[in-house]
């Protein structure tokens, strides 16, 4: 079974009365709801929690980490933000959600300001499937169509993606890389767009299922972490003048 922890800094829930009427038990709530549904092992994380609730015990029990972060990215201790990047390194998934491209640990895994365009104009999104044969697209059709969302645009300062799954298209005439993978060291990483909290995005189904697709890919190689440094030679090295 598949063990995953949701982060979510839980802030706009607490203090902004539409997000809570949205999303009444966290955005962290929500996404953990779908994930046991779909037969996951599920636990939740926050940001005003000792350690972010991110203790090792905890990092070590989770085969994919969900990250959604907006106002309080500084807030986030560096410490934290150390111990997860050498999971994610040592193979632990990594699913980046929607403002967390402006994470500390996003921007440290993709070494870039990973800033973008914004605009929040409740306009419609559609997300077009580029590469219908990846796992994360399973189930989906030609593209997902959403009411409203919060335009992302580009240029997304992000290095370019190992995997391109999704292109969004937005009503006001904006296109963004909405979805796409990267590697590092062991662990895989998929960042996906949607997901604006004062919109009802993670009840769609279809975001729901590109979500725990993503969750599935994401899940770590069962192998041992390389070993780097100095290495005896595995042969007799002949001697040379």
């Amino acid at each position: 079974m598949t063990r995953v922890t949701v982060w979510n800094e839980y802030r706009h829930e607490q203090t902004d009365a539409k997000v809570r009427e949205v999303y009444p038990e966290g955005i962290h709530g929500q996404l953990a709801s779908f994930l046991k549904e779909a037969g996951m092992d599920v636990k939740t994380a926050t940001l005003d929690e000792p350690e972010h609730g991110l203790t090792e015990e905890v990092l070590n029990d989770t085969d994919v980490l969900i990250w959604w972060g907006h106002v309080a990215h500084q807030e986030v201790s560096n410490e934290i933000v150390e111990r997860v990047h050498r999971h994610v390194l040592r193979g632990m998934g990594l699913v980046v959600l929607h403002s967390a491209h402006m994470s500390k640990i996003f921007i440290k895994l993709m070494g870039t300001s990973c800033d973008l365009k914004w605009r929040e104009a409740n306009e419609r999104e559609r997300l077009w499937v580029m590469d219908p044969s990846h796992p994360i697209a399973e189930g989906i059709g030609e593209y997902i169509e959403l009411e409203q969302e919060e335009m992302y645009g580009t240029h997304f300062d992000v290095p370019a993606p190992d995997e391109l799954i999704f292109v969004g298209w937005f009503e006001g005439g904006n296109v963004f890389p909405s979805g796409s993978t990267y590697r590092r060291g062991n662990g895989k990483i998929f960042y996906f767009q949607p997901g604006h909290e004062t919109h009802p995005t993670y009840y769609h189904p279809d975001i729901q299922k590109v979500i725990i697709n993503g969750v599935r890919w994401c899940e770590p190689v069962k192998r041992d972490y390389p070993v780097y440094g100095h290495s005896e030679a595995l042969e007799q090295i002949s001697k040379k003048n």
